[in-house]
């Protein structure tokens, strides 16, 4: 018999698990959910007492009230922040632990508090500065319904469900998110399952990208004993979806679920795969983080600045400016008579937006002074990620700014990401664009989270001035320049360029 141990995030505690539980019990399991100090009926005690440890000794508490001679195996499940007190746990009880399950959490490291995965950068930026002040005491409010959405997407959820999240929802005491979680190690031993809610965001295929791209400190993801699995909704799937979660621990603690490839092993990573279309060869000159490709014809010409998306991890070799879609777009760019430029900007995590739009600035003003670029024709190409980026150019755009195209983008924060009430939202800058040329391609196969960002830009689009121009890839994928067949996407590809270059030419 498994013995499952379930442990709550932030403002939550053991209620939320009711629906889950009872499912697990029917399929023969006993279900443990743990009350939280500080959190839970019950177990109440000063929020200046409370920290990260009291968290992790309720957890430790919790596999101790299980007999060891029973030979039932125990299956840690931490939701979000529960995963800080799961992982605390399981490394000092690593021999009873038969699997943790990170539920839509991450897996932190050694040293790293829970205040590094609040999602709303605003908040967890006023937290960081109020801590190193000293000011770590003290509770922190739960969110008013209509501001989960800042702590991860509510998709699935019913009104009874959020309603019930609410009325439910106490404070979280700050010392669980200031404390460092410490670890010695012995938890990399035990087996883990990394349970991915893809309405939040991420899903396998995006974080084997991760893998591919090089990451170091992702290659621990690829181990024989670590799995994955996938739920199509928000990040509360205990109170959207109960019985597919618990049909999903249950498969978890079997050891079932997806293995994750290691970076570099089998067929090419799906970044480095070739451009679908022949472009002639044509070096590039490098300046700085800049590389342009000039076509050889009389200038000054207009440029397509090609923006990548992300965030990419800062070790990520090769650099996004030299990954064969980038490149061949700059070459098809040039192939058209106009100079293609590819750029590297600095978006390694999304709180690096800032940065990355001050590089893309910096880029632009570069290649504008170029005597080889007709600085009054210029149009920006934003793809995936880097397509926040493209709020800035939307909120009144420079006079040489011709068109601006993005590809599969994100055009609005996804949930979870903290950026809700930033400027990087170009579903609401759509709308001071004037009449800005836009071309978009748009993915059949695109991912729910981030085809809700294009379908608000659209019916943002279509309410104002802006000139907006659809190339739509039915069966494409995101990224389906490197990931779909060459016949499905060239005629994509070469109509969206030659749109561009007659913006810029016309």
């Amino acid at each position: 018999m498994t013995v499952f141990i379930m442990v709550a995030g932030v403002f939550t505690g053991a209620h939320v698990w009711q629906e889950t539980a009872e499912r697990l019990a029917a399929a023969g399991s006993a279900v443990h959910a743990v009350p939280l100090t500080g959190l839970d009926a019950g177990r109440p005690a000063g929020p200046a007492s409370v920290d990260l440890e009291t968290h992790i000794a309720d957890v430790i508490a919790a596999i101790d009230a299980v007999d060891a001679a029973s030979g039932r195996e125990i299956v840690l499940v931490g939701h979000g922040y529960g995963i800080h007190p799961v992982l605390g746990a399981a490394d000092r009880r690593p021999s009873r632990v038969a699997r943790v399950v990170s539920l839509d959490g991450g897996m932190p490291q050694n040293g790293v508090p829970a205040l590094a995965a609040v999602p709303d950068l605003t908040l967890r930026a006023r937290l960081t500065e109020r801590g190193q002040h000293g000011e770590r005491a003290g509770e922190l409010a739960p969110p008013a319904r209509a501001e989960w959405q800042r702590w991860g997407s509510v998709a699935g959820l019913s009104a009874a469900a959020l309603d019930r999240l609410t009325a439910l929802a106490a404070p979280q005491p700050l010392g669980t998110l200031f404390q460092p979680l410490r670890l010695t190690g012995a938890v990399a031993a035990v087996p883990t399952t990394g349970v991915l809610c893809t309405r939040n965001g991420a899903g396998i295929d995006l974080v084997q990208r991760l893998v591919d791209f090089g990451d170091p400190a992702l290659a621990a993801l690829t181990g024989p004993q670590v799995t994955f699995f996938e739920l199509p909704t928000g990040h509360w799937p205990m109170l959207s979806c109960p019985a597919d979660l618990a049909d999903v621990l249950l498969r978890a603690a079997a050891g079932g679920g997806h293995h994750l490839r290691p970076a570099g092993a089998g067929a090419s990573p799906a970044h480095l795969r070739p451009f679908p279309l022949d472009v002639p060869e044509l070096s590039r000159d490098r300046r700085g983080r800049v590389d342009l490709y000039v076509p050889s014809a009389e200038g000054p010409l207009p440029a397509v600045v090609l923006v990548h998306g992300g965030p990419v991890p800062a070790g990520a070799r090769p650099a996004p400016r030299d990954w064969p879609t980038l490149v061949g777009h700059a070459r098809l760019a040039a192939a058209q008579g106009v100079i293609g430029v590819t750029i590297d900007h600095r978006l390694h995590d999304v709180a690096d937006y800032e940065r990355a739009a001050d590089d893309v600035t910096a880029a632009v003003e570069l290649v504008r002074s170029d005597p080889r670029v007709d600085a009054d024709r210029i149009a920006l190409w934003f793809f995936s990620g880097g397509g926040l980026l493209a709020a800035d150019w939307l909120t009144g755009p420079p006079a040489w700014l011709r068109c601006l195209a993005a590809s599969y983008p994100i055009l609005a924060p996804l949930p979870g990401w903290g950026l809700t009430g930033s400027r990087f939202h170009p579903a609401r800058a759509v709308a001071h664009a004037g009449a800005l040329p836009l071309v978009l391609l748009r993915v059949g196969l695109e991912t729910p989270g981030i085809a809700a960002t294009v379908e608000a830009f659209v019916n943002a689009a279509e309410g104002c001035a802006a000139h907006l121009e659809l190339v739509d890839v039915p069966n494409g994928h995101h990224g389906f320049e490197t990931l779909d067949p060459p016949e499905e996407t060239r005629p994509a590809l070469l109509h969206a360029m030659r749109s561009v270059v007659t913006h810029l030419t016309g």
